[in-house]
């Protein structure tokens, strides 16, 4: 596409030749006299002057002074969000059955939906208009996927999952497997069957190998918009808000409601029966034991330091039940010392 185009595609003020071509992105450092690149994050404004992009997505701010071509916005990050699916090379789906996919008698599967080599698409399922189901995927029965939706190959939904519009969801991903439900009769464990199915709004997105388990009673639910990036665990029951974001491994106990909004970092665990009010950000690797009802940045853990460091505070922290009692006899025996003591001391 031509820079003018571009311009034109994102609102932006062109500064340079609107007739420059521009086949392709990249990393300030890495691109090319026909790449377009971008600066979002200001620990990378050292490598903009010496890029060779064709242009570079810039504030206003960043602009002045550049002597390179420069696509003016007011997001840089934003603006290359939105241009990059303009240079997706992701292969285009055709409609259709493929000759080889297994589809229920039953099953409803609109005409400009494309199911993919391998593909078992069970009794009463329904595939809307623009679905892509890659290879080998399995929809189980009665599950329902709404317009535009997008299944990489070997993506697994259980029955009775239904999916909302736009989805994207990414090989791998599991949603509907039976929860982690048992109850214990003298030490040995029985089997409760998970009778709910799983809810998923509209322009979500489930990360490779994200596993979302179906509920024990009612379904367990992904609000429209949620960003859930790869190998991450949603239990049975779970509630996700509109519009959060969660990042790799991230593993939510059954039965935990999360608000609209909110930010969790990789590693983020959280106990069963809880809830997250919305916008919450919660920091990399911190274990969440109780509701969070204000918003705000939530932390737990140590942050990282040198080792020898770091072993210093750890035998420091083994020594504090020993310092608290010893502080407590402490305060026990200067509560004991009288106004009188204190006289009979001074003279």
């Amino acid at each position: 596409m031509k820079l003018g185009q571009l311009a034109e595609f994102l609102g932006a003020t062109l500064s340079g030749d609107a007739e420059k071509e521009i086949t392709g992105l990249a990393t300030l450092q890495e691109a090319g006299p026909a790449q377009l690149s971008f600066l979002a994050n200001p620990q990378y404004r050292k490598y903009l002057a010496d890029s060779r992009a064709a242009a570079v997505l810039l504030k206003a701010a960043d602009a002045e002074g550049f002597v390179g071509d420069a696509l003016v916005v007011a997001d840089p990050y934003l603006a290359y969000a939105r241009i990059s699916h303009l240079f997706d090379p992701k292969p285009k789906a055709v409609a259709g059955i493929h000759p080889t996919a297994i589809v229920a008698a039953d099953a409803v599967v609109d005409p400009a939906a494309s199911i993919g080599a391998f593909a078992v698409i069970e009794s009463a399922a329904r595939i809307a208009a623009g679905v892509t189901v890659g290879a080998h995927c399995f929809i189980g029965a009665r599950s329902e996927i709404g317009e535009g939706g997008w299944l990489a190959p070997r993506v697994t939904l259980y029955h009775d999952v239904r999916i909302g519009k736009r989805v994207v969801i990414q090989s791998g991903a599991v949603l509907g497997g039976e929860g982690f439900g048992f109850a214990n009769e003298k030490g040995v464990w029985q089997k409760i069957a998970q009778i709910g199915g799983v809810l998923v709004g509209d322009d979500v997105e489930i990360g490779v190998n994200t596993a979302v388990d179906r509920g024990a009673l009612a379904d367990t639910v992904i609000g429209n918009g949620v960003k859930l990036d790869n190998q991450i665990q949603i239990a049975h029951n779970v509630q996700i808000g509109d519009h959060t974001a969660m990042a790799a491994c991230v593993g939510i106990s059954g039965s935990s409601k999360i608000g609209k909004h909110c930010m969790l970092a990789g590693g983020v665990g959280l106990v069963g029966h809880i809830e997250i009010c919305d916008n919450v950000f919660i920091t990399g690797m911190t274990m969440v034991t109780h509701s969070i009802t204000e918003k705000g940045s939530y932390s737990s853990g140590t942050a990282m330091q040198p080792a020898a460091e770091w072993r210093k505070s750890a035998a420091r922290l083994r020594q504090l039940d020993d310092i608290a009692r010893r502080l407590r006899q402490l305060e026990k025996r200067v509560g004991e010392v009288t106004p009188d003591d204190n006289a009979s001391s001074d003279g």
